[in-house]
């Protein structure tokens, strides 16, 4: 099997083991939930998460019986290894979303090799919406994807992503000053991957955020976003990696405006 025909074999199962649990997430969805918070109030789990979860593992374990999972729920691993191929899973990215019955959830399975992603699938059941990317490049439901060509940062629509919990929020605020003084408009949607997807589709211009984020949270859509003509970097500029500090997502051609503004947030410190 050539380098091409494996990954390609990763993504379509990426995209088996996304569908599976965005099945389970979806069954339950507006349904009564049983809410568990993990430590802060907004930081919410249920048992349909760890279901999905599971579910995701089976479909992986069954084409790649040996290879780690990293994933954000149960006994899964919280660090990408860096070399040798291993999957990331967020069951539900968007779980404050999907108990309150807001359709802006989907499952995310992204697939790496030295941790760097060869192939991934986001699925975001409520909305209909199934993104995929691989050795063929990007797309939402089959249909090509490709970022946003505007240029011009006060036409630009940009997203804060993540959160700032309230010992934080003093750079939550920040993010969003530095967006509505640079950009034309701001948005929000509580779902890193659908954010990150949206970059990719050209529904926004931007997303960004000061802190480290998870892997579970960020690889898949970040695939989809380079795939589709984006551009990801950390705070300075450098690629993105799953362990770099801080995440700015952009169609390229506002992305240095959108670093500026990012690096506004850690000044306020």
């Amino acid at each position: 099997m050539s380098e091409r025909e494996g990954e390609s074999r990763r993504t379509s199962v990426a995209l088996r083991a996304a569908t599976a649990g965005a099945d389970v997430a979806a069954s339950s969805f507006r349904t009564d939930l049983e809410v568990e918070r993990k430590g802060a109030k907004t930081d919410v789990v249920t048992q349909i998460d760890r279901n999905a979860q599971t579910r995701v593992i089976e479909v992986l374990e069954d084409a790649y019986p040996t290879e780690p999972v990293v994933g954000e729920e149960a006994d899964a691993l919280k660090r990408v290894p860096e070399t040798g191929p291993a999957w990331i899973v967020d069951p539900i990215d968007g779980t404050n979303n999907y108990v309150s019955g807001n359709r802006a959830f989907g499952t995310a399975v992204a697939a790496v090799c030295d941790g760097e992603p060869v192939g991934a699938a986001t699925v975001c059941p409520a909305l209909g919406d199934t993104y995929r990317v691989g050795p063929d490049g990007a797309v939402c439901n089959d249909e090509p994807l490709s970022v946003s060509d505007c240029s011009d940062p006060e036409a630009a629509t940009v997203c804060p992503t993540f959160w700032w919990d309230f010992d934080h929020r003093e750079e939550y605020a920040a993010a969003t000053r530095a967006i509505v003084e640079r950009f034309g408009d701001m948005r929000r949607f509580g779902c890193a991957q659908l954010e990150l997807a949206m970059v990719a589709s050209g529904a926004l211009e931007g997303t960004m955020t000061n802190l480290r984020t998870n892997p579970w949270d960020t690889v898949a859509g970040v695939q989809l976003v380079r795939e589709a003509g984006g551009t990801v970097t950390d705070l300075e500029g450098n690629r993105w990696r799953h362990d770099s500090e801080g995440l700015v997502a952009s169609n390229g051609a506002i992305h240095d405006e959108l670093c500026a503004a990012t690096r506004e947030i850690s000044q306020t410190l």
